[in-house]
């Protein structure tokens, strides 16, 4: 991605793609490094590796650390596991969504999902292994992360948002939903647990483990959860007009399985000015950083024009 956006104060020109290629280049030697240094090699830790590693976006642990830079911090240590682990979480998340017992994709990434690769046993424990170790990255100690409490304060954030009355909680009404009658508001709930809360979860722990204030945290909250729901929205929305060969997964596939969207209950139109609305609350919410959170400004337009 090329484009270029104005940052928030108006007095200079903020380049996304080089700023998401530099974070992830960042993001993706450390994931490399944290999983041979706790990882004896292996069948599983092969199976870790392949999904990990792969070509993914990289927007929770991206979100995070502009999160931290946003409230004037940098690559720390605690920002850069707190990243990390987000990133495990997610493709955990992933691993298992793909099995035949969820959605039974063959495809993430633009190659074969974890159980087709491998086998669904080996997925299965690929993503057990990657959720407690991102638990255990975010709970070991470390020379330059002298504040326990807000160790504990980001594993319970993402202790919450990944679980029963998060992310787990979400696919369950998810899966529940599929070829039942659903409204908006059971739709934006099952997508503020499934997609929302671990979006909010790396916003807000990046600016805890950046130091920010409750009132930078708030407003970080509230912008996450915008554009957590404008991410959902618009996946929806590629689900039905996407480019198969540019997402690197199959489209069409929500109709197939009766699943509840937004384009279904609103029309692609009405879904379209419906997560741009949600872009506008997420960039109101982050006026008090100034230019300070140009990369979130950046990311939430991106989120709303993304092809995949």
């Amino acid at each position: 991605m090329t484009q270029k956006k104005s940052d928030p104060s108006g007095s200079s020109l903020f380049e996304l793609g080089a700023y998401l290629d530099q974070k992830r280049r960042v993001i993706d030697e450390r994931l490399h490094t944290l999983l041979t240094d706790h990882c004896a090699s292996s069948r599983l830790f092969e199976a870790m590796h392949y999904s990990l590693m792969g070509s993914g976006k990289r927007l929770r642990p991206v979100l995070c650390i502009a999160a931290a830079e946003a409230v004037g911090a940098g690559e720390t240590e605690l920002v850069m596991r707190t990243a990390c682990a987000l990133e495990m979480i997610h493709t955990y998340s992933l691993i298992h969504d793909d099995l035949p017992a969820m959605d039974d994709d063959d495809m993430r990434r633009g190659s074969p999902t974890c159980h087709i690769r491998f086998d669904g046993a080996t997925a299965i424990l690929a993503g057990d292994a990657l959720l407690s170790l991102a638990f255990e990255i975010l709970s070991e100690p470390a020379e330059s992360m002298d504040d326990p409490l807000q160790q504990l304060a980001i594993i319970a954030k993402i202790a919450h948002a990944s679980g029963n009355r998060g992310m787990a909680g979400g696919q369950m009404l998810d899966v529940g939903a599929q070829g039942e009658e659903t409204d908006l508001a059971s739709l934006r709930r099952i997508h503020e647990l499934k997609t929302g809360a671990m979006i909010e979860a790396a916003v807000v722990g990046g600016a805890i483990a950046g130091g920010g204030t409750h009132a930078q945290v708030e407003a970080l909250s509230t912008y996450a959860r915008s554009i957590g729901l404008a991410f959902q929205v618009t996946d929806d929305i590629l689900n039905v007009e996407g480019d198969p060969e540019i997402m690197g997964k199959s489209t069409g596939t929500d109709e197939l399985r009766l699943k509840a969207t937004y384009p279904a209950l609103m029309g692609l139109d009405e879904s379209k000015t419906y997560a741009a609305k949600q872009v506008a609350l997420a960039l109101d919410a982050l006026s008090i950083f100034g230019s300070k959170a140009a990369p979130l400004h950046a990311i939430a337009r991106y989120i709303l024009e993304r092809k995949r």
